[in-house]
């Protein structure tokens, strides 16, 4: 059988596995394969009966959902263009999205009415109160004259799938378009390096508009899986989920995933039906694996990633040579960024775009190539020329690489604090304020200092007591004293994007006391 090379071909070479297998579990009863494209099938001819059609822009604000999970076929389905839209995001800051992806039409859900009425001049097709019957999933779009049988709108793979828009970590927001052959390839990879089969339930935890989860709707749909849904994150509610829902495998951003190994611990959660709990979005600290394999009870894969890159650019898969070190030494290679992930190939170069030693030692800028690359930035074309080398893309993520081609970030380049004309790398600070039990949240940073160039701070979320002195004295015990903060702000939250991550940008911008 052909590979499929589309969104929808996914969906349908999925369903074709077992119709009759279970493919969502919401609220209500179960959903089978075939509702599953037999539902994505009404919503597209209700898509195409507006006149929606190929490359036209289609927006969705909603959340974790299966509304969210079959419109990302139906879209697909009609050859439009599907562009996720941050939930977080003020009235003004949407609007300036959807102008630049030039939404043909807009799917969200009525709670978001206040905010996206005021945001778009498209037309609006409301998604109604979850679980409510008589449209596809509540949605408000007519399906009268539909044509029956659906034929999907003819694509290849270089036709434009999904339109993100970057979370705004390192400054103004671009829209990343990526092909259907992209994100299938990116798909079909992940299901055999992530050994995943029609026996998991994905739980859908980190939000479905950020590329932490999207990705999941279409690799686990092809292969006959099941969908789990968590429309708000409450660190409670996923334990629940877990257990209530059978979920075997989740992707979680490092914050989420602290949060649940907080509250797991008070709850002796025994690990329910998981079997693998995949991190990416930002490094993680050693202390954080480690809880994982003891709390959680299962495997732990840290990822890295980009928007641009579908996102998988490493794994820190274990090899069998691996799993014969001693624990310690396992627990470093897991700690580790990763190797390359089956569609691309990675380089680790220097300024002039030459490969580093591989000593695992010397810094250089990650770069990358393959089929889960993006062809370039939304009608920006200068910022894809910058972003692009020899035919290399340019993450702007900095890391050693070693002899095994095992890359280990140290900073992203925009995040290098220089204080006192030495170079701190970010992560390396947190690690060390992970290791103290009380830290449950942090970020190092740096601001203006007339003295020292920047002055390297950190900020903190507690679980449990601790003051800056002791913090910082846990610091001096394990790093150098000019990579000790010389404050640490004790805070009640750290400001994060839309997708869960937390936003250093907004820490500097701030400046807080």
């Amino acid at each position: 059988m052909t590979a499929p090379t589309t969104v929808w071909g996914l969906l349908v070479a999925g369903v074709a596995r077992d119709p009759g297998a279970t493919s969502i579990v919401s609220e209500g009863a179960p959903i089978d394969h075939r509702s599953l494209l037999e539902t994505a099938e009404l919503l597209a001819a209700a898509l195409r009966a507006k006149g929606v059609g190929n490359g036209d822009r289609v927006a969705i604000m909603e959340r974790n959902s299966p509304a969210f999970l079959i419109a990302t076929f139906a879209v697909a389905g009609v050859g439009a263009v599907l562009v996720p839209l941050n939930l977080r995001l003020a009235a003004r800051e949407l609007r300036a999205t959807l102008e630049d992806a030039g939404a043909a039409l807009v799917l969200a859900h009525v709670e978001f009415r206040g905010v996206i009425e005021g945001a778009t001049d498209a037309p609006i097709a409301w998604i109604g109160p979850r679980g409510e019957g008589g449209r596809p999933f509540g949605l408000e779009l007519s399906t009268s004259g539909a044509a029956a049988p659906f034929l999907p709108a003819p694509l290849g793979p270089d036709d434009v799938a999904h339109l993100y828009y970057t979370s705004g970590t390192t400054g103004r927001p671009k829209g990343v378009p990526l092909t259907h052959g992209n994100v299938t390839s990116h798909a079909l990879a992940a299901t055999t390096e992530l050994d995943l089969d029609a026996d998991d339930v994905w739980g859908h935890i980190a939000p479905m508009f950020h590329l932490a989860d999207a990705w999941a709707t279409l690799a686990v749909t092809a292969v006959g899986g099941c969908h789990a849904f968590l429309p708000r994150f409450d660190a409670a509610d996923a334990l629940a989920l877990f257990e209530e829902r059978g979920v075997t495998v989740t992707n979680l951003v490092p914050v989420m995933l602290q949060r649940i190994l907080d509250v797991a611990r008070r709850q002796d959660f025994d690990g329910g039906s998981l079997r693998l709990v995949l991190s990416g979005g930002a490094p993680i600290a050693p202390a954080t694996v480690r809880a994982v394999l003891d709390v959680l009870r299962c495997e732990y894969v840290q990822t890295y990633g980009l928007t641009e890159t579908s996102p998988y650019l490493t794994l820190a898969l274990l090899e069998p040579r691996h799993r014969a070190l001693d624990p310690d030494a396992q627990l470093a290679r897991r700690s580790r960024t990763g190797r390359a992930f089956e569609t691309v190939e990675l380089d680790v170069v220097d300024e002039d775009g030459r490969s580093v030693p591989r000593d695992d030692a010397t810094v250089g800028e990650i770069v990358a190539r393959g089929s889960t690359v993006t062809p370039g930035y939304w009608n920006r074309p200068e910022e894809t020329a910058a972003a692009f080398r020899n035919g290399w893309f340019r993450t702007g993520d900095l890391a050693t690489i070693d002899e095994e081609g095992w890359v280990d970030i140290v900073d992203r380049a925009k995040d290098v604090i220089i204080t006192g004309g030495e170079n701190v790398y970010s992560i390396e600070v947190e690690n060390a304020l992970y290791e103290h039990p009380a830290v449950l949240e942090c970020a190092a940073f740096g601001v203006p200092s007339d003295e020292w160039g920047e002055e390297l701070r950190a900020a903190v979320v507690l679980s449990g007591d601790a003051d800056e002195e002791e913090l910082r004295g846990h610091c001096r015990e394990r790093i150098a004293g000019y990579k000790v903060p010389r404050r640490v702000l004790v805070l009640d939250e750290l400001p994060k994007t839309g997708s869960g991550k937390i936003s250093k940008r907004h820490l500097r911008e701030s400046g807080p006391d």
